[in-house]
């Protein structure tokens, strides 16, 4: 949908500081770039920008990248409109010292949003768009708002493209899946396209039951052979370092063969956002992890499994029961999350077909309710210009 001519103009000051694992820069740069495909003007700050040389490897118009450390704007900029502190990440004293000198005089002050993590719990809808006075400091009568993503029309939803599932109906699997057997110089298990086999992407931490994961999958999945796609870093060393260290069989360790028929690894290359994106849809079953990927791979609406980010006091735990609720998922997706994350003793089991099929059903109904509701970008633009 095309931006209110209200805000067409408006300057968006978006700050970001990388955690971890570069969820946090994927989020804020799928937030600038759709805000730049509303009319809208970014300047990202980030303190460490490295990983969209592969994330976004082309830029994006309409969205400038800054570093965390550089001095504000200079006086022939413009100043900011809309200020967003993602994830609770304080934006720096300076940024805020310019914003109320550029400000002072004026009776419209930038909306200043935080923007806070992705979470199915009650909290979200009771916190979302409450104000917080700042009461100190040279934006001392200010107030930031808190604005949560989430997954019910109480939120603050998800962020998706106005074209995204008009791109996603027009997407061919097949020509994916032949495309990466060409690019890998390998045959494709089962079929000149692998449209038999059972294709799983793996973007994970290091979870506990992976080793079990790769034990079952060099069996047949429900007869089928197994096309397992690993992402870069972490998960690619989780899987390096199972392999070598094997399983714990009747007679002590066994080690996982080198020469597995039934099935078929690929490491995959650091890609960017849209490639991983294909990749998600291109597969039966997608291990995700985080906040970024998590909702990436809702929209794709395959089968999928989340790895929570786990937390010391296991609080992660009820998150992830919470969102499994509003997912509506059946006993045996809940197992394996279960499993998958640790929760508890809960063995793992690798679905058949007809599971996958159950928890397709599911994912998909899930989205069904999420495209019924505003996505992330609109409800943001709609609640700066209520507060302008």
């Amino acid at each position: 949908m095309p931006a209110d001519p209200a805000l067409r103009a408006l300057q968006w000051d978006v700050f970001c500081r990388v955690i971890d694992n570069f969820g946090d820069i994927g989020v804020c740069w799928r937030l600038a770039t759709q805000l730049a495909a509303h009319g809208q003007q970014v300047r990202l700050w980030v303190d460490d920008a490295s990983a969209l040389a592969w994330m976004a490897p082309d830029g994006c118009p309409g969205v400038e990248v800054r570093d965390w450390h550089a001095p504000p704007p200079a006086a022939a900029e413009r100043a900011p409109d809309v200020m967003v502190e993602a994830f609770g990440c304080e934006i720096a004293p300076e940024f805020i010292a310019y914003s109320a000198l550029s400000a002072s005089g004026s009776d419209q002050k930038p909306v200043w949003i935080n923007l806070e993590y992705l979470s199915a719990e009650g909290y979200v809808e009771r916190n979302h768009r409450l104000p917080s006075l700042i009461m100190s400091g040279p934006a001392a009568g200010w107030t930031r708002w808190f604005f949560y993503p989430g997954f019910t029309p109480a939120t603050g939803g998800l962020l998706r493209e106005d074209d995204l599932m008009d791109r996603h109906d027009a997407f061919d699997r097949s020509a994916w899946r032949a495309a990466h057997a060409a690019a890998t110089g390998s045959a494709p298990a089962d079929g000149a396209d692998g449209a038999d086999a059972c294709w799983i992407s793996l973007f994970c931490y290091e979870p506990p039951a992976l080793p079990a994961l790769l034990q079952q999958l060099t069996r047949r999945v429900d007869a089928q052979r197994v096309q397992l796609l690993v992402a870069p870093g972490r998960p690619a060393a989780a899987v390096h370092a199972a392999l070598a260290a094997g399983i714990q069989g009747e007679n002590g360790p066994q080690r996982l063969p080198d020469e597995r028929e039934q099935l078929s690894i690929a490491y995959l290359p650091a890609r960017p956002q849209p490639a991983f994106d294909h990749m998600l849809w291109a597969c039966d079953l997608n291990l995700v992890r985080g906040e970024d990927s998590l909702v990436r791979a809702l929209w794709a609406g395959q089968a999928l499994v989340w790895h929570i980010y786990p937390q010391h006091d296991n609080a992660h735990h009820d998150k992830l029961r919470a969102f499994l609720d509003w997912l509506g998922a059946p006993p045996s997706l809940r197992a394996f999350h279960a499993a998958w994350n640790a929760v508890d003793d809960t063995a793992l089991v690798v679905p058949d077909a007809a599971t996958r099929a159950e928890w397709t059903a599911c994912v998909r109904a899930a989205r069904a309710r999420l495209l019924s509701q505003d996505h992330l970008v609109t409800q943001l633009l709609g609640f700066v210009a209520e507060k302008r």
